[in-house]
């Protein structure tokens, strides 16, 4: 199955990723460091990505 939609909380240092196919099925469930982050995006085929922040995440 391919990621067709993520979810992603922003934060200052962790961020949780929350990946799920067209049928709702849950792909990728895990927590990414700052360090991880493009190289996990850069694996990633082209989707919808949904982005939510805490308040602090802008620090």
């Amino acid at each position: 199955m391919q990621v067709t939609t993520l979810g992603l909380d922003l934060a200052k240092h962790v961020f949780q990723v929350h990946g799920i196919d067209r049928n709702g099925q849950v792909l990728i469930r895990r927590q990414l460091r700052r360090g991880e982050f493009i190289g996990f995006f850069r694996r990633l085929p082209p989707c919808l990505i949904g982005m939510e922040a805490c308040s602090t995440a802008h620090f």
